[in-house]
């Protein structure tokens, strides 16, 4: 075999995101008692290959024979990493609380489907997937996120499978919609679209249009208010899948996906020294 061409790379992220990343797993490593020397690679060089598979979407055998490990070694240091990230990500109440603090008026939930490659896992409907998702004729699993105003992230749902609607995912956790409701008052509401019909003591949806039925014209303002006041929180899933294209396509395990956006949130909190 001739001799393999090396070259040299640069990660999009900061250096102190990669130092951020290799403090969480040297804290890891402590309150794991792992000795010194008895790891094949450093806090520092595992944050590097955990960062290089979020941001670049490197394959993880290329991740192994970079780094001079093997792939189960290679693999078990990405899963340590995306554990020991999504233990810091927010969660739901604090993540509210903040945006309360910030001022915000009213925050945006939204779902997204997040690609995996072809799972063939037995669903309730005979002859359809578990993670098939009808609507996006892809498999997947569908996160559900809550943003800003201005379509920043501020939290991100544990998976579900992509088969299931985003008012079936919300009710499928069952502190989400207590806890939102709990937010919703006179001056701050949670938006969200017709996706999420039914709860409206924790989520405004628009006006639906019933067969045979025309909306009148307050009606139909409402709607457009709704909408262009909710515009911008399609950003929140798009900076995400687009910042990592480690959300593009995940082909480690579906149910793995929910640690992994939570995960991708950390670090684009800390790249942009932003939270809400």
């Amino acid at each position: 075999m001739p001799d393999p061409v090396s070259y040299s790379a640069v990660l999009p992220v900061r250096e102190d995101t990669a130092l951020f990343v290799s403090g969480l797993l040297a804290a890891e490593r402590v309150r794991r008692g792992t000795r010194r020397g008895r790891r094949a690679l450093g806090c520092f060089r595992q944050a590097v290959l955990l960062l290089r598979w979020f941001c670049d979407g490197t394959r993880v055998e290329q991740l192994a024979c970079d780094n001079q490990v093997g792939l189960s070694t290679a693999y078990r240091y990405l899963h340590e990493g995306i554990d020991v990230l999504a233990a810091a990500a927010p969660d739901l109440h604090g993540a509210l609380l903040a945006a309360r603090a910030a001022g915000h008026r009213h925050v945006s939930v939204d779902g997204t489907l997040i690609y995996t490659d072809r799972s063939r896992a037995a669903g309730p409907t005979a002859g359809v997937d578990l993670w098939w998702s009808g609507k996006h004729h892809h498999h997947g699993g569908n996160i559900q996120v809550i943003a800003a105003p201005d379509g920043w992230p501020l939290w991100t749902s544990e998976v579900r499978p992509g088969r299931e609607h985003d008012i079936t995912c919300l009710r499928a956790h069952p502190e989400l919609l207590p806890v939102l409701a709990a937010w919703t008052d006179a001056g701050h509401a949670v938006l969200g679209d017709l996706g999420y019909e039914g709860e409206d003591l924790a989520i405004t949806t628009p006006i639906k249009r019933r067969r045979g039925v025309v909306l009148t014209v307050d009606q139909r303002t409402v709607n457009a208010l709704h909408a262009a006041t909710r515009a911008l929180a399609e950003r929140a899933n798009s900076l995400l899948k687009t910042t990592f294209k480690a959300l593009r396509r995940v082909s480690l395990c579906p149910w793995r996906i929910g640690a992994i956006t939570a995960a991708a949130l950390v670090l684009l909190h800390r790249e942009h020294d932003r939270t809400t």
